[in-house]
């Protein structure tokens, strides 16, 4: 097995635990509207969140040495360096495929991470200590246990969704944010191979793009899933409402990845223009 193959799997395990991590955080908000302790519901993830970010800080650098090595001494415009962009081309879509599996299992474990935390919620109350609430929830038997009542939402979840109120522009946005969010580095990194004299442009407008979802994120998305869990946590809307939510969301974000891989050479195309012009 070669070195990049190597390197590729890597990033495509890295990026399955990424996008697994963020699908699970929606059901945070679902645990604390159980157990009407959101504040402490958000602080427990935030440890989990944390392995999320490091694989991401890790991921990125990984794919780019695959870049530089697989162009390293390629003249460009040769047969060879086309060949070299098909394959970077079809790397890519591998890992977005691997974003696609991470946000499919995460969406599996969603019922079963929101009894996690509910009880991880009990007992950091109790413990009062993160190294031994871990211990207990991460004990083997705790873990088989989880592992065991792994279910996909079947038809029934899904027609009780039907009849809740969620709002279809956030979850077409979620769509949209999530498919830039999945594809912009990789998009800029694709663009930097082919307008390798703007390869540091293309990896810095991907922040510029990225940093746009992020906005729309914080400014809509945010504050409608704020507003349906509190309301929630009020009593003005059910549990229900926001099992509904939840559920869509999760539902939403595999589409956005699956958008990712349509948009993914387009992307590139539309950094390198603006590299260009810039």
């Amino acid at each position: 097995m070669s070195d990049l193959t190597v390197r590729l799997i890597i990033v495509c395990v890295m990026t399955t635990i990424i996008h697994l991590i963020n699908t699970l955080n929606y059901s945070v908000r679902l645990a604390g509207v159980r157990t009407k302790r959101l504040a402490i519901a958000f602080s427990l993830f935030n440890v989990i969140f944390l392995i999320s970010s490091t694989a991401n800080t890790v991921q990125a650098p990984l794919l780019a040495k695959i870049s530089d090595k697989l162009f390293a001494g390629v003249e460009r415009g040769s047969a060879l360096y086309g060949e070299h962009l098909v394959s970077l081309s079809w790397d890519i879509r591998l890992v977005l495929a691997s974003a696609t599996l991470g946000t499919v299992m995460g969406t599996m474990l969603i019922p079963s991470f929101v009894r996690l935390m509910s009880k991880g919620i009990f007992l950091f109350e109790r413990t009062g200590s993160i190294p031994l609430l871990l211990g207990a929830l991460l004990s083997p038997g705790r873990v088989s246990r989880v592992l065991a009542g792994v279910y996909l939402p079947g038809a029934g979840a899904l027609n009780r969704a039907k009849r809740q109120d969620i709002p279809k522009r956030l979850l077409t946005l979620n769509v949209l944010i999530t498919g830039v969010f999945t594809t912009g580095v990789l998009s800029a990194l694709y663009a930097g191979s082919l307008v390798p004299e703007f390869g540091k442009t293309a990896a810095m407008l991907s922040s510029i793009v990225n940093g746009g979802a992020q906005i729309l994120l914080a400014t809509i998305v945010d504050p409608m899933v704020a507003t349906i869990t509190d309301q929630a946590i009020r009593g003005v809307r059910s549990e229900e409402d926001v099992k509904s939510m939840v559920m869509y969301l999760a539902f939403s974000r595999i589409a956005g990845t699956v958008l990712a891989q349509l948009i993914f050479i387009p992307a590139a195309e539309l950094i390198r223009l603006v590299a260009h012009l810039i």
